[in-house]
């Protein structure tokens, strides 16, 4: 699928003039400390948001005008807030209806959750909360209350509220994908990375491949200068027992696998292929296993835009 996006118009932003370019959307990401705003933070990168931490509320207006003339243009922002932010030194809400007068599409998105959960989170994590120092008694209920009081207003203001209580990362995930994600599935990313066992396993690895059980193409004198992305090489490889076998069932094993990964929000898979050197069967067989999942995943994307990369790691090592 392509999408086609115009960029044709003109848009005014606070701190500065007209801004030519395709408008930029931006999102205001707050909530509770400990409800879940690094997780939606990084469900909208993997949306295709442009994610900031804490910017400065002069630097907001600057920032929408930088993404709308850049090459390529940001037209996805998210800014994430947390109580010690500036921002609620002011108002939140003021701004963001600042920024939708002159012409900039501004969501706030809020995160919360129960008091019992946000304990138990911090427990688990082992931190102290950022408004615990400022509380009348220095407990973490008393901050988390201090909290909730702070950003009552910000609360009221919101235009998507997500309690987190009962959701776990990857419902999380799904809920935010159906809010910010376009009407269409997160793309997912495969990596098929041909290696030599010889210098070691990437460390980057979901799945581990070895098809060292192959006959190796070094000690066929006429193959071996050549390597596995050349036809020679390649035709010698996938003609040999098994490796037909072996190529379906590994397809198989990667439409299973990109299906859980959609279901648990995961959106990057790297496949590592390896044989001895890294330089003949192991390149065969990415570059076939690259073709066919790129079949697989374009039946299964379901409107997502998926894309599938074949590396070569150690083809140029001697």
């Amino acid at each position: 699928m392509t999408r086609v996006e115009s960029n044709s118009s003109t848009k005014v932003v606070p701190g500065g003039g007209p801004v030519s370019g395709t408008p930029v959307e931006v999102v205001m990401v707050t909530g509770l400390s400990g409800a879940g705003r690094g997780t939606a933070a990084r469900v909208l990168e993997d949306l295709g948001w442009y994610v900031t931490d804490n910017l400065p509320p002069e630097l907001i207006g600057r920032m929408v005008e930088l993404g709308a003339s850049a090459d390529p243009p940001i037209r996805r922002l998210a800014i994430v807030m947390d109580v010690r932010s500036r921002f609620f030194t002011g108002d939140l809400p003021a701004v963001t209806e600042q920024l939708r007068a002159r012409g900039v599409p501004t969501r706030i998105l809020f995160l919360e959750a129960s008091d019992d959960v946000l304990i138990r989170r911090f427990g688990f994590a082992r931190r102290r909360h950022p408004l615990q120092n400022d509380s009348a008694d220095g407990t973490l209920s008393a901050g988390i209350a201090a909290e909730r009081v702070r950003l009552a207003g910000v609360k009221a203001a919101a235009d998507v509220v997500i309690d987190t209580t009962e959701l776990s990362i990857h419902q999380l995930h799904r809920k935010l994908e159906e809010v910010y994600g376009g009407g269409t599935p997160a793309a997912l990313q495969l990596t098929v990375q041909s290696f030599g066992f010889k210098y070691g396993v990437p460390l980057d690895a979901d799945m581990v491949l070895d098809v060292r059980f192959l006959p190796n193409p070094h000690w066929v004198p006429e193959l071996r200068q050549h390597t596995g992305q050349e036809a020679v090489v390649s035709d010698y490889v996938l003609s040999r027992p098994g490796a037909e076998d072996y190529l379906r069932t590994c397809e198989h094993l990667i439409e299973l696998t990109t299906q859980g990964y959609r279901q648990e929000g995961k959106r990057y898979m790297t496949v590592a292929v390896g044989c001895t050197g890294g330089r003949h069967r192991s390149v065969a067989i990415a570059e076939a296993l690259g073709q066919l999942a790129g079949r697989t995943l374009d039946s299964d994307a379901d409107g997502a835009v998926d894309t599938v990369r074949v590396l070569h790691r150690d083809l140029g090592r001697e």
